[in-house]
């Protein structure tokens, strides 16, 4: 089963391996303590918004367009083919195995994390 989870928040028991699916690490956390932490196990930054449309979004307040507009940005980057093979592979694994995918956002309505729980329930996901 998949949870999608925010990043540096305590496991839940049964989670499995975390995988960080953010653009960079936590600031100031040193690599030996990711998972000690909470924030990840594995980093796969592949499923993390672009460079680009991160700096994008951070630029003005969010508003309901400005979001809109980074989901659709967001879902033509994850049908990228090396992004829509990930998704594929983590929902075919959500019916074998525990894990979590997750993002440092607080608000999960306004990150990439939602969206990303949208597509691999798409995908067939088994979701927590």
């Amino acid at each position: 089963m998949l949870r999608v989870v925010r990043l540096g928040t305590p496991r839940e028991q049964g989670e499995g391996l975390r995988i960080g699916t953010v653009r960079r690490p936590p600031r100031g956390v040193p690599k030996a303590d990711y998972a000690r932490l909470d924030y990840y196990d594995v980093w796969l930054p592949t499923l993390a918004p672009s460079a680009e449309l991160m700096a994008w979004i951070k630029e003005e307040a969010i508003t309901p367009a400005r979001w809109k507009t980074f989901s659709q940005r967001y879902r033509a980057e994850m049908a990228r083919p090396d992004a829509a093979h990930l998704l594929a592979t983590l929902a075919a694994l959500s019916q074998q195995a525990d894990f979590a995918v997750g993002c440092y956002c607080e608000d999960a309505s306004r990150c990439h994390r939602s969206l990303l729980r949208e597509l691999l329930q798409r995908e067939g996901a088994k979701l927590a």
